[in-house]
């Protein structure tokens, strides 16, 4: 059981550095600089939290998601 949550969590980290990695590149800034905008808006967690339905997703709409998100905190 406790394999099966590290495995689970490993993934989710993955997809959380994927798509601080292609939203980095798309938007043209570093992706330090991304982690810091994701964990300032609590993109990270709510990437982990839908990891179920956005895993079986493409790239770009995960960060569609993160791009939604942070449309929706600077309205």
């Amino acid at each position: 059981m406790a394999d099966q949550f590290a495995d689970t969590r490993r993934d989710e980290n993955l997809l959380v550095v994927f798509a601080v990695e292609e939203y980095a590149r798309r938007h043209g800034i570093a992706a330090s600089d991304t982690l810091g905008i994701f964990l300032k808006f609590g993109i990270t967690e709510s990437i982990r939290r839908c990891y179920d339905t956005l895993h079986t997703q493409d790239i770009n709409e995960c960060v569609s998601f993160a791009e939604d998100i942070l449309n929706r905190k600077n309205a």
